[in-house]
């Protein structure tokens, strides 16, 4: 018997901020007029903080091969609005692609950027694993210590939290990421599983900035997730063969028609105060 597919909960309905402009978007990632202003890679098992200014776009790549990256988002004058990755989750799917959306936390519930090129979109492996993940999160020293009683300084929740803190951002910051070309998926039995990253040199994974952006991103130290597991503690530990940089690209468009009737999205726009101001019933 076929598996029912039940509808989502959450729907594009034509003219809602979930039925993106798809033309407009697809202008933009095929346009040949942007300028680069900041290129870097970032080393294996470390992070980088970087700016993102609205209506640019910011290109993750891969230039050596497949490697993860943990990708942490917060509105550059203020770090309190930052990445929802259960929100987008819902509004969208568990593993995002071209055209969608990167929402950010409440009470600000906005774009923050959207996703207008990814050279992976359409990947699936043969248990129903897909790319770009949010259904887990970073990997951090805590759950390492517990399950394996062993320290390590270089998960992604550490690498993130070392790049923040020339930003002014501390460890609290931190917050759930999406995980750029990480493929994930949930077994029979519910549980979460990763499979190996399938990137090859050049791939990328391309966002539009709804709104300025710092931008956060760890290379994770399991590298390419072939061969992973709890308790790594030295540079001698087989997943450092894994371990690749990415390269990071922000480009400013130089057509301004190609941003005209566009603006950037306004907070959301609930004005109450949940019911601490009661009504006066009449007797």
């Amino acid at each position: 018997m076929a598996m029912r597919n039940p509808a989502p909960a959450y729907q594009a309905t034509k003219g809602s901020p979930l039925d993106v402009d798809r033309d407009f978007y697809t202008r933009i990632a095929s346009s040949g007029s942007r300028e680069l202003i900041e290129s870097f890679e970032i080393p294996i098992r470390s992070g980088k903080a970087f700016v993102v200014p609205c209506g640019h776009i910011c290109r993750i790549s891969t230039p050596y091969g497949p490697q993860v990256g943990d990708l942490n988002l917060w509105a550059l004058d203020n770090p309190r609005e930052r990445f929802w990755a259960s929100r987008t989750r819902q509004l969208h799917r568990s593993h995002v692609t071209t055209f969608d959306r990167l929402w950010s936390c409440l009470p600000y519930l906005r774009p923050m950027c959207t996703i207008i090129g990814d050279s992976l979109a359409g990947y699936s492996d043969d248990v129903g694993g897909r790319v770009h993940d949010l259904l887990g999160t970073r990997c951090d020293p805590y759950v390492n210590q517990m399950l394996s009683g062993k320290g390590f300084d270089f998960h992604c929740h550490s690498n993130l939290t070392r790049a923040i803190l020339p930003f002014g951002l501390v460890e609290s910051d931190v917050h759930d990421v999406l995980n750029v070309f990480q493929v994930t998926g949930l077994n029979k039995d519910g549980q979460y599983y990763m499979e190996p990253c399938p990137a090859k040199a050049g791939d990328y994974f391309e966002l539009f900035a709804e709104i300025d952006l710092l931008c956060g991103l760890s290379t994770c130290p399991g590298g390419d997730l072939s061969t992973w597991g709890w308790g790594k503690d030295s540079d001698a530990d087989d997943m450092l063969d894994c371990c690749r940089p990415l390269a990071v690209e922000v480009f400013k468009l130089t057509n301004p028609s190609f941003l005209e009737g566009w603006e950037s999205p306004r907070p959301a726009a609930y004005s109450g105060v949940h019911g601490l101001k009661m009504p006066t019933f009449a007797a």
